[in-house]
């Protein structure tokens, strides 16, 4: 998924909590050195490429249709050189076919909002691909990630659906040019996010670190980072599918006159919560919604999906006269 990551096996829908396998809270943390692990390691040569908008933001392209492995699919992506260990001290049921992972992992682990993760599980051949579903303020208040991963066959999907429990150990490696990482010194942009299904995760991710750093302003009574306005509009199936749901309700609330969203239901067959009614609409994203959030000098926009709807908004974007070098995504095959 601007750069499209390559993970099936990411997240999914939201339905109300379930089977807490052990308190999200538990940090566990890890602070042995990374252990010496015997690991396929990806072949290309890894660089970081910078895109046409500030400094903060990151893009990856990739056109192949044919199906890939991970680390095939992300060979051109940046990535960290180091593979650190990390245990699992917390799974959720985030639907029934999504389970979120809380990873205590090594204190120099660290990554940038919108960046995923090569998951290596001890035994698997195939390394996993996993965007963070959590903020890089989380890793550093309590040095644990998150993650969301949806059920497939898929054996790294697989793996955390039918045997990963607290306590299982894997190894992690941070890469992806999509990212969103703003110093005090640029200069404001808007955000406009779009996500469609699983393409949620690393959409998430950017909109609670754009919540922390809001926060951090408001706690220095000053203008630390100049935060623009941010949209999400995040389409699925029903209201049990959207992931998160609660949480970025939450956030709108609590930041009204920066943070907005809009829910996009096409096949929702019960009555809409109440707590959500506000936020939701039936059916597609449409462009009267996208052209109310797009300033061709101001906004940039994330976005992460299936393939198809990431071409159809791009397009409806590009109409509306936002430059294509700020239009950045990750498509989900």
């Amino acid at each position: 998924m601007p750069h499209r990551r390559v993970a099936p096996e990411d997240s999914a829908p939201h339905s109300p909590l379930v089977s807490l396998q052990v308190a999200m809270s538990v940090p566990c943390i890890l602070t042995s050195a990374a252990r010496s692990l015997t690991l396929p390691a990806p072949a290309a040569a890894l660089l970081r490429c910078r895109a046409l908008v500030p400094a903060c933001i990151r893009r990856r392209n990739m056109s192949s249709k044919r199906q890939m492995d991970h680390l095939e699919r992300t060979a051109n992506n940046y990535r960290q050189n180091d593979l650190y260990p990390a245990q699992v001290c917390g799974i959720i049921n985030e639907s029934e076919t999504v389970k979120r992972l809380r990873l205590a992992v090594h204190p120099d682990f660290n990554f940038k909002a919108g960046q995923w993760v090569d998951f290596f599980i001890p035994g698997l051949e195939k390394v996993g691909g996993f965007s963070m579903c959590s903020s890089p303020g989380l890793l550093q208040r309590e040095g644990v990630i998150e993650l969301a991963v949806k059920y497939s066959k898929h054996p790294p999907a697989h793996w955390v659906h039918t045997m990963c429990t607290v306590g299982s150990r894997v190894a992690m490696r941070v890469g992806g040019n999509f990212f969103f990482d703003p110093l005090p010194s640029d200069p404001s942009v808007d955000l406009l996010l779009v996500a469609g299904g699983v393409g949620i995760n690393p959409l998430y991710s950017i909109l609670l670190h754009t919540a922390d750093l809001l926060h951090l302003n408001h706690a220095s009574d000053g203008q630390d980072y100049h935060i623009g306005s941010t949209h999400l509009c995040y389409s699925a199936k029903n209201t049990q599918e959207l992931l998160f749901k609660d949480t970025i309700v939450d956030v709108c609330r609590e930041f009204p006159d920066k943070v907005s969203c809009n829910f996009h239901v096409t096949k929702e067959s019960t009555d809409v919560d109440p707590h959500l009614q506000p936020f939701v609409s039936c059916g597609r994203i449409t462009k009267v919604e996208l052209q109310a959030h797009v300033d061709p000098q101001r906004t940039v926009c994330y976005l992460c999906g299936p393939p198809p709807m990431i071409e159809a908004i791009s397009q409806t974007l590009v109409d509306l006269g936002l430059p294509q070098d700020r239009i950045l995504f990750e498509k989900w095959w």
